[in-house]
């Protein structure tokens, strides 16, 4: 899995956003598994003051003494599921997004030990999940969500897995992952037919 993550996304020329907003880090976690490898998500706590409840990439917002977005994804990673820093290989970074609570999130992929114990951090995450790639190739979307932001309407596509929703910005991330590794062509700006 990493020869091919490294050999996507060497080339990947990742959108950055000229804006002055506040700043966040996620990691992208993909299993080493060359057979089966899955993708790493949170659902976040209902305790917490945005985003509660939804499917997440672990991260967060970057503090002053983070020296990259990168490494904020990897200190936020550790705090939220146990997984320390010397367990992830950092790849890639996709696209920024834009939350709609104003952050600029720089999305990290990174391949880590599918073996390495998973701890939520229960302030924060309910619960840690894995997804198999293979499911999203399959595109096997529940519903495709038309969402508005300054004056755009993409089409994001939500997949069930399970009791967790995956959608919203997490489904944007994920289709940036799928269109620069798999090139599945997802297209977020045409409704899909």
């Amino acid at each position: 899995m990493r020869d091919l993550l490294v050999q996507r996304l060497t080339d990947y020329a990742p959108r950055k956003l000229d804006l002055d907003y506040p700043e966040a880090g996620i990691l992208v976690p993909i299993t080493d598994d060359p057979d089966n490898p899955e993708m790493i998500f949170t659902l976040r706590s209902e305790n917490l003051s945005t985003h509660r409840g939804q499917v997440a990439y672990p991260g967060g917002k970057r503090d002053p003494e983070d020296s990259s977005l990168a490494a904020t994804a990897l200190r936020e990673t550790h705090e939220e599921i146990g997984l320390p820093p010397d367990q992830v290989e950092i790849i890639a970074p996709l696209s920024q997004v834009m939350s709609r609570y104003g952050i600029i999130v720089s999305p990290y992929v990174g391949v880590v030990p599918k073996s390495h114990p998973l701890d939520p951090n229960p302030d924060e995450i309910e619960s840690v999940f894995r997804v198999p790639l293979s499911f999203f190739l399959e595109d096997r979307r529940e519903r495709t969500d038309a969402l508005h932001f300054q004056n755009h309407t993409i089409h994001v596509p939500c997949y069930r897995w399970e009791r967790y929703q995956i959608w919203g910005l997490s489904a944007v991330v994920l289709v940036d992952f799928l269109n620069a590794v798999y090139d599945t062509g997802i297209d977020l700006l045409e409704p899909r037919t």
